[in-house]
């Protein structure tokens, strides 16, 4: 059995793996020269180290990655605490550790397996250029600069982004009521940066992950690489006409400098000392009602973009790929393996997106709203704080 997965991201990289642990042989096309790295940080929650450990690859991403004691919530203007949440018995309570990493890491850690997986055939610089079902199999036309050839697979996954081509042939993009599945741009544009752990203020040089509230505007920090760099993120409310798939574009320090005024002296500075700013436009797409359509299907952010409030993208895409490959080990009559597949993650995952969309609106709130939630923050205690990411963090709960 032979699955064609378009898109070496997190998320295609981790099914490849994921069905190579249950004897599937895959192809795994990027249209990319090579696996570069898109995004500087990201959080791994429990649920998604849990799945990297039954891939066996939790030892070696720990390696590089920083386990936070906590997420300290504050006011962007005053600086005063509103919240923390303590994640040192993260792995007793939800059965795997919470870390935050560099997303190069990953990758480099995902990448190094497949390599040596010999069930997995790795095709850089290669793209996908149209596909269709014949015979009970899926026949993808497959492109490297002017040189095309065809393969045959018993299904296809697209893991190819929010602007996928797979989505865009199952569902439609153009006009009319198709038109509605076309990635929608938010107005907001997110802002990271690596800062020398060293250039950081003192009092940000922890083991905890900061999250910083203002008007419009939120900012997220935390140690990677060992505790040398400390990863940025700010989003602010800024609209963009660069496509969604633009990731690493330069950012303006002075830009983000003036959409940050009047903040902390200590958020300011951190701000401050990021060497370099790159910026990507945050859009979103509607939830599906399937994502499967007989040996096609989607996954990760084809199937559910998640916006990055939650900070659970890659790891719903993680689960997205454990999913997968369970559904198809049980049956390998693949279309019911892949309708399967999308029952079992399409409820919980759109859960995931709705509730990262209502984070976004409660960290921007401003003026009385923005009080009333300060205030809701700093009554609720630790553990009432994790009681609200039980659902998530561990998947069996409801």
């Amino acid at each position: 059995m032979r699955v064609l997965i378009a898109g070496a991201g997190i998320g295609g990289l981790t099914s490849a793996l994921a069905l190579a642990r249950v004897g599937v042989e895959t192809t795994l096309i990027e249209r990319a020269e090579t696996l570069a790295e898109a995004g500087a940080g990201l959080q791994l929650s429990p649920n998604a180290t849990r799945i990297l450990a039954r891939l066996g690859l939790l030892d070696t991403i720990a390696a590089t990655a920083t386990r936070p004691s906590g997420v300290r919530v504050r006011s962007a203007r005053s600086g005063r605490t509103l919240s923390f949440m303590p994640l040192d018995t993260a792995e007793a309570r939800w059965g795997a550790p919470y870390l935050v990493t560099r997303r190069a890491d990953l990758q480099r850690a995902l990448a190094d397996a497949v390599a040596a997986e010999p069930a997995i055939a790795l095709d850089l610089g290669t793209a996908l250029a149209g596909f269709g079902m014949t015979k009970g199999r899926v026949v993808a036309a497959v492109a490297r600069g002017l040189v095309k050839r065809s393969i045959e697979a018993d299904a296809l996954i697209g893991a190819d982004g929010i602007r996928s081509a797979v989505r865009a042939r199952l569902v439609g993009e153009g006009t009319g009521d198709a038109g509605l599945d076309a990635p929608q741009e938010l107005g907001r544009t997110a802002w990271r940066a690596l800062v020398p752990a060293d250039a950081a203020p003192e009092a940000l040089r922890n083991a905890e992950t900061g999250l910083w509230l203002g008007r419009d505007a939120h900012l997220v920090h935390y140690a990677v690489a060992g505790g040398s760099l400390v990863n940025i993120v700010a989003v602010t409310r800024d609209t963009t006409e660069a496509a969604p798939d633009l990731w690493s574009q330069p950012g303006d320090a002075a830009v983000i400098g003036k959409r940050l005024a009047g903040w902390h002296r200590s958020a300011r500075a951190l701000i401050e000392a990021a060497p370099s700013w790159t910026t990507w436009p945050i859009y979103d797409r509607k939830p599906l009602p399937a994502w499967n359509a007989g040996l096609i299907a989607l996954l990760g952010d084809a199937a559910h973009p998640i916006l990055p409030f939650f900070a659970q993208g890659a790891a719903q895409a993680i689960e997205d790929a454990q999913a997968l490959a369970d559904a198809i080990a049980a049956t390998r009559d693949v279309s019911a393996a892949l309708a399967a597949y999308s029952a079992a993650r399409l409820a919980r995952a759109t859960r995931v997106q709705e509730a990262s969309r209502e984070l976004g609106r409660i960290y921007h709130l401003a003026g009385p709203a923005g009080a009333a939630r300060n205030l809701a923050m700093r009554f609720a205690g630790p553990r009432q704080l994790l009681a609200r990411y039980d659902w998530v963090y561990r998947p069996s709960a409801p």
